[in-house]
């Protein structure tokens, strides 16, 4: 695992296509905010778990596991689609800003 320092403002590359800077930091919380490709899925570590547990039991055929039985449910939000960052008029690309929680 490769361990970085980094503060408020200061970003990470990942590849040429992921990009994830310091928001904000307050107390024990560090506030993220991921630019990538809208190829590339990105998800808190539980719910992409949730999600990979989904899939498992699809391929063995059952049903997922229910919510509020000690497993995280399903994140279910919409995604917000947005135009391609490269025909907008400003060609610096929205970020997603995610709270580590």
């Amino acid at each position: 695992m490769l361990v970085l320092s980094r503060q408020r403002d200061e970003s990470i590359m990942i590849g040429d296509d992921v990009e994830i800077t310091i928001v904000d930091v307050r107390g024990d919380k560090v506030r993220l905010g991921i630019t990538a490709p809208k190829s590339i899925p990105v998800h808190r570590r539980e719910i992409y778990d949730a999600i990979q547990r989904e899939k498992a039991q699809k391929a063995e055929g059952q049903a997922p596991a229910a919510p509020g039985n000690g497993e995280p449910p399903v994140e279910k939000t919409p995604v917000e689609k947005t135009e391609d960052p490269t025909h907008r008029k400003s060609a610096k690309p929205e970020k997603t800003t995610l709270e580590n929680e």
